[in-house]
């Protein structure tokens, strides 16, 4: 049996679009994570721990009923001093 690199379902890519301030665990603009609901790639933990829930719906083919794109969603750090936004991204391969 092969071994899944990213788990079951969707992979989800997440990229640092942007930062106001400065990134306490040195995330750059541009930085990309392959990141699953068993996978933090090296993401803040506590910026992970906030966006989860999102992983796992783009993981496993969830949708929500706002937002201009079905497979991406951007999201924010909820440090307001340091802000951080990111883009999830599944990928559909």
């Amino acid at each position: 049996m092969t071994q899944q690199r990213y788990g079951p379902g969707h992979r989800v890519v997440a990229t640092v679009k942007s930062i106001q301030g400065n990134c306490g665990w040195g995330h750059k603009v541009g930085d990309t994570f392959d990141l699953s609901v068993h996978n933090t790639a090296g993401m803040c933990g506590i910026f992970y721990h906030d966006i989860y829930p999102w992983i796992m719906a783009l993981q496993f083919g969830g949708d929500s009923p706002w937002g201009r794109e079905k497979e991406a969603r951007e999201l924010e750090c909820m440090d307001r001093r340091n802000l951080v936004k990111i883009e999830l991204r599944r990928v559909v391969e």
